[in-house]
């Protein structure tokens, strides 16, 4: 009879020692230990260290979570780098490998903890363990909080995701807290005192009814009534359709027009010699071959440049090579071949291919750096080129410049005069402002509702995910510049989109099944 009861408790112990094996190296039977019924699950030592791995469970959640999110700016993210390094490379998706990697393996361990726990053992985390729970928990404090000081905007990115994610995030709030509810169950059980019962409980419990309530507070634009979806906004091209084509090249407004965009953006440099271009960086290093042909002018400004030397430098090979978007389909022959002939592009010539296609156009207009010969003129030359040599047609120009903005009223009233700041309604209306161009992280469905009433449209930037196109979509913004039109013009709604009784019927229903399956866990 013994020796048949060994056997028994023996063929249950491959699977604990599985789970000790990985969590503690100790694989043998001899070397584990089971928790004695009213006492704790592990030494004073492990005691400490056990919140540290819950610490780092949760930091790497934020930071992946945080980074994931991001991924709209990721471009950015490696152009700053790129700023800084001298040379491009795709840090952003080696930065969202490692976190979801050191994610993973730290949750790994937290989920062994918790079997181990469900199967009465005590916790032991290998010294080789702990230095990666330490070297995990180092790293996701240190990069929140080289994000948060560099880039602390992107903490409003994440604000606005709970507007779309929160309601899923609940769900799976609450399945992790009814999977805990075994672990927490049986160590409540085992308890000899009805005090240590309480202090697992308690806790347990308090979290439990406040994701139920959670809900109550939650808001998104996106869980609105039938019939009262604005239009969808529209699309106009970033710097072209960059993740097709070179940027600021014809070629990557070709591809814009190609697939649907409503208008056209763009940054606007002057030559040496007086000739509008479309360029966006300072230089000319990251976006063309100068590196090549003019080695030692590299670090000078685009600007000082004149436009018989600007028209020697290839603008397209870069992209073949650099590859600038981690999210970029390959490309066929043909387009490759064109993308390799691309060349700086005038911005009269910019403007006539617009108009062609009526497609409305807004740019940045940078200001040439001192002792340029149109440091001071640099507007009255942008004008002349608009008015008199492109022939385009003046309301398809959104003009966000604010220099000299009264004299460009002046001149061209037809312009669509835009802002690209938050203001009174009132001072707005007083510089005929018609559009506000605002960052993304200033979305507001409350702002862009206010400034609607008083007839003047809000337009986000820049807007690549289709999360976020959606929450632009419901806040009811009139317009998105975007790298991605490709992929946004297929979007016909709004994702995530539900009515209030499709969102309190998936609460209810998620808060009823958690509590039935608590309950039938506890009373097991």
């Amino acid at each position: 009879v013994v020796r048949r009861r060994l056997l028994q408790r023996y063929e249950h112990q491959p699977f604990i020692s599985c789970l000790a094996g990985f969590y503690s190296c100790r694989w043998k039977r001899y070397q584990r230990r089971r928790t004695e019924p009213g006492k704790c699950c592990c030494k004073m030592r492990e005691c400490v260290f056990f919140p540290l791995l819950v610490g780092a469970f949760c930091f790497s959640l934020v930071f992946l979570y945080m980074w994931g999110e991001a991924k709209n700016d990721y471009n950015n993210f490696d152009w700053y780098n790129y700023g800084n390094l001298g040379f491009w490379f795709l840090w952003s998706l080696v930065l969202l490998i490692v976190a979801a990697i050191l994610f993973m393996y730290i949750t790994l361990l937290l989920v062994l903890a918790m079997c181990l726990l469900a199967e009465g053992q005590q916790l032991y985390l290998h010294w080789s363990h702990k230095i990666g729970t330490f070297l995990v928990l180092g790293f996701s404090i240190t990069a929140l909080f080289i994000l948060s000081v560099l880039w602390g905007d992107q903490w409003k990115t994440v604000r606005l995701s709970f507007q779309i994610t929160a309601p899923y995030l609940h769900i799976g709030a609450i399945t992790i807290m009814v999977l805990l509810s075994w672990p927490v169950a049986l160590h409540a059980i085992r308890a000899d005192k009805k005090v240590v019962q309480v202090i697992i409980v308690g806790p347990y419990l308090a979290i439990l009814l406040f994701l139920f309530l959670i809900p109550l507070g939650m808001y998104s634009p996106c869980i609105r009534e039938m019939g009262t979806l604005g239009p969808k906004p529209a699309l106009i091209g970033h710097r072209g359709a960059p993740m097709l084509a070179p940027e600021n090249t014809e070629m990557s407004f070709q591809k814009t027009i190609e697939h649907g965009g409503d208008g056209l953006e763009t940054d606007v440099t002057i030559s040496y010699d007086g000739v509008p271009f479309l360029m966006h960086d300072s230089t000319l290093r990251r976006t063309t071959n100068i590196k090549e042909v003019y080695p030692n002018d590299t670090a000078q400004n685009a600007a000082l440049f004149s436009w018989d030397t600007l028209q020697e430098l290839n603008a397209g090979t870069w992209f073949l090579k650099d590859k600038p978007f981690s999210c970029m389909g390959s490309l066929s022959r043909a387009d490759q071949n064109q993308a390799m002939k691309q060349s700086i592009y005038k911005l009269s010539n910019f403007l006539r291919l617009a108009d062609s296609q009526n497609k409305v156009v807004i740019f940045d207009l940078y200001r040439p750096p001192e002792k340029h010969p149109y440091r001071n003129s640099w507007i009255n030359r942008t004008l002349e080129v608009i008015l008199n040599e492109s022939g385009i047609r003046p309301h398809l120009v959104l003009w966000l410049e604010n220099d000299m903005r009264s004299f460009v009223q002046s001149v061209a009233p037809g312009f669509q005069q835009t802002m690209g700041i938050k203001a009174p309604v009132e001072d707005l209306l007083m510089d005929n402002v018609v559009k506000l161009n605002l960052a993304y992280t200033e979305m507001s469905s409350e702002d862009i509702r206010k400034y609607a009433a008083a007839n003047i449209t809000t337009n986000l930037y820049v807007i690549n995910e289709p999360w976020l196109f959606s929450l632009a979509w419901c806040s009811g913004a009139h317009s998105v510049t975007t790298n991605a039109v490709h992929t946004l013009k297929n979007l016909n709604q709004p994702l995530f989109l539900m009515t209030p009784q499709q969102y309190n019927i998936m609460w209810i229903l998620t808060d009823l099944t958690s509590v039935l399956l608590i309950s039938l866990i506890f009373a097991l």
